[in-house]
């Protein structure tokens, strides 16, 4: 680098003061057989709960000690180059929570160039360079690994991959480049496209190594060491490289049809998980595509472009703010929950009920907490189903090798049933999962309350009702909380937590613990009806209900909020919840909150008539709504379109959010994001929901405000 350049990355490292560097610590390590290589360990002298991050002050570091190594080789005194990582980690990615600060394009360009300059030196060594990957490699991480000569991985590594497009970037420093011809296109699709967008997977050793991203797997107990002997072997020629995946594009005519072929797939893939509402996805596949043809030099160029662009974008912002501040930061101290010292201790849970949910959260307690569980239903035949369901869920991820024998049987056993509400007696936490009636749930509490002990926190996993209702006639409505779970419960990791207005700190405490030992996401919410997710969902769904029944055609209706990218459409969430439950909801918050929240006719006609699902699929793979279930159906003649019903339901949902955070149903816009995140699957381009409404200049036009103030 220049001394300009350099003056440039300096300011750059500038605008990140409280970067944590991870130094660059070189040791020489002598080979069997005399030769001598260069081990440089990125450390930011922290523990394992502190992840090795890429910042700028980070990559001059190592672009001056690549620098250094640079000349030993080119004296000699090396003959090769090996970067590791401290314990767990290579490197963890971009210091995303100072990346975010970057605000000028210029410093967005600065950055992506510097990476390239750092990564280039390990390309261009002289002589061979080793990525020994000891454990998490992602984004940059993995790009350092790319770089490299050659690649060994830990088989006890996890978080490997190219998660960009799931942040709201490209892999802009190489491994866009570099990781299809290691892998194929396919696999690299998979891993740049199909993984981000699907939960922000990522890969272990084995099948990083499996793919072809590494050339040698070994175990981690001696992993370094197994390491440096592997690379001796490859400098002596005792060890032969194979690379079975390993293709070339330019030269190979096929192997350009599979890269074009990968890039199709992506794109459908993109269109049907996001409909293109992020600009992250397409951009990777069409920097994809075009390497196919370009060298890397070329690829560099594009990839600092695509980063330069994207670094602009509120969709990256958004979703830094919903990855970084939310989902990692708040939801690991949840705003308004009381010391977890007020928590009671416990040692057996009781579920009232033996249907599905009651069944999920049965194998969910006894699972995670690993104590006595036991439920209950009317009558032994209903028990005995439900144990049989928890039995068959438990055995089918024996069968899948996600838990061993050992915890298949113990899980098992942990979980009894009984006939009679008396097995609560000695229960330290017994949560309802019956019919959603409210004269049905108080019953329960009742039955419940004169058996239990009065250490014992009551639960309930309603969805919409009045939790203070619920314990308006127990002898202690203090220890009554809402717990109410996501379905499916294993797989959502939102937990909305009710206090009432009699609910007192020890069973707040107590449902704070148990929601941690759970591993869920907790947030605090006031009982007001159907709490976070839901109110907003049947706002959204109620919208579009509206402009159906009075005369909009339902493809235009169902497809008018694609631009804000949703997990699924209106009337296909409509069909999941279930006709039933929605239409409950909605009755219940119109009885709340009135004409905001319409009570749909027709979806009671629907219900009247067994019908489950507005659109079924048609021969040629599209979607219809049948002409039987149209003529049931009354329409108004006040059509919307597409446009009109998107502006009006940003605007709804503005005014919502608005009234429930004045109403303190939760402690700021940050809370009602992290539910919709977590309890919905929203998008993290959107922010959520709240930093979205803001920048279509719905807060504004609905409230005379943003949620969020610069």
């Amino acid at each position: 680098m220049s001394q300009g350049t350099i003056e440039n990355f300096s300011a750059l490292a500038a605008a990140i003061p409280n970067e944590i560097v991870t130094h660059s610590l070189v040791t020489d390590v002598a080979l069997p057989g005399g030769r001598r290589l260069a081990l440089l360990t990125l450390d930011n002298g922290l523990d394992h709960t502190k992840p090795t991050t890429l910042g700028p002050s980070t990559l001059i570091e190592l672009h001056g000690v690549l620098t250094e190594q640079k000349a030993r080789a080119t004296a000699g005194e090396i003959d090769a180059l090996a970067v590791t990582g401290k314990p767990y980690f290579l490197v963890a990615g971009a210091d995303l929570s100072g990346v975010k600060h970057l605000s000028s394009p210029e410093h967005g360009a600065a950055m992506a160039t510097l990476g390239h300059a750092a990564y280039d030196l390990l390309a261009e060594m002289g002589v061979p360079t080793f990525a020994f990957i000891n454990g998490v490699a992602l984004g940059g991480g993995l790009e350092i690994a790319l770089a490299c000569t050659y690649r060994t991985v830990s088989s006890g590594a996890n978080g490997i991959g190219l998660p960009e497009a799931f942040i709201g970037l490209v892999p802009g420093w190489g491994g866009v480049y570099r990781l299809p011809r290691l892998t194929g296109p396919e696999a690299a699709m998979t891993v740049m496209i199909e993984n981000p967008l699907n939960n922000n997977r990522s890969l272990n050793g084995a099948a990083a190594a499996k793919i072809g991203i590494a050339d040698a797997l070994f175990g981690p107990a001696d992993f370094l060491e197994q390491s440096l002997l592997w690379a001796g072997g490859v400098l002596e020629g005792t060890v032969e490289v194979k690379r079975p995946n390993a293709v070339d594009p330019a030269t190979d005519p096929e192997v350009a049809k599979r890269w074009a072929a990968a890039a199709a797939k992506a794109r459908a893939f993109v269109e049907a998980k996001t409909s293109n509402a992020a600009p992250a996805p397409a951009k990777v596949i069409e920097v994809f595509e075009a390497g196919a043809s370009i060298s890397q030099a070329e690829s560099a160029q594009l990839e600092i472009g695509a980063l330069t662009e994207l670094m602009q974008t509120n969709a990256f912002h958004n979703t830094v703010y919903s990855f970084l501040d939310l989902t990692q930061k708040r939801s690991k101290r949840p705003a308004g929950a009381p010391d977890a010292k007020l928590a009671r201790p416990v040692t057996k849970v009781g579920v009232v009920g033996a249907g599905l949910m009651a069944g999920q959260l049965a194998l969910l307690f006894a699972k995670n907490l690993k104590v006595p569980v036991v439920i209950t239903d009317i009558d032994q035949a209903r028990v005995d189903k439900g144990l049989a369901y928890i039995h068959g869920e438990v055995d089918k991820q024996l069968a899948k090798g996600r838990i061993s024998p050992d915890a298949a049987n113990r899980t098992k056993a942990l979980v009894t049933g009984s006939a009679t509400k008396d097995a609560f007696a000695d229960a330290d936490f017994v949560i309802e999962a019956v019919f959603e009636e409210l004269a049905v749930k108080k019953q329960v509490f009742a039955e419940v309350e004169a058996v239990v002990s009065p250490e014992c926190i009551l639960a309930t996993n309603t969805s919409s009702l009045s939790v203070t209702e619920m314990g308006r006639d127990l002898a202690h409505p203090e220890r009554l909380v809402g717990f109410h779970f996501f379905n499916p419960v294993a797989l959502m990791p939102l937990l909305e937590i009710v206090r009432t207005e009699h609910t007192n700190d020890v069973a707040l405490a107590t449902a704070f613990a148990l929601g941690k030992a759970l591993r869920k996401t907790s947030v605090l919410v006031k009982d007001e009806a159907a709490f976070v997710v839901n109110r907003i969902l049947l706002r959204l769904m109620g919208e579009v209900a509206n402009a159906f029944d009075d005369g909009t055609d339902a493809a235009v209706a169902d497809t008018a909020l694609r631009p804000m990218g949703l997990p699924m459409t209106p009337f296909t969430l409509l069909a999941m919840v279930g006709i039933p439950v929605a239409h409950h909801v909605s009755g219940s918050l119109h009885a709340a909150f009135g004409e905001r929240f319409r009570v749909s006719d027709n979806q009671q006609v629907l219900i009247e008539n067994g019908i489950k699902s507005l659109w079924v699929p048609t021969a040629d793979g599209g979607q219809e709504i049948p002409e039987s279930t149209l003529e049931l159906l009354s329409f108004g003649s006040n059509p919307s379109t597409a446009d009109e019903l998107l502006l009006r339901t940003q605007d709804a949902l503005a005014q919502e959010i608005g009234l429930m955070l004045a109403e303190g149903v939760v402690a700021g816009p940050e809370d009602i994001d992290l539910c919709m995140i977590m309890g919905a699957g929203w998008p993290m381009h959107l922010g959520g929901i709240t930093p979205y409404l803001d920048q279509v200049g719905a807060s504004e036009r609905v409230n005379g405000k943003k949620f969020h103030q610069a």
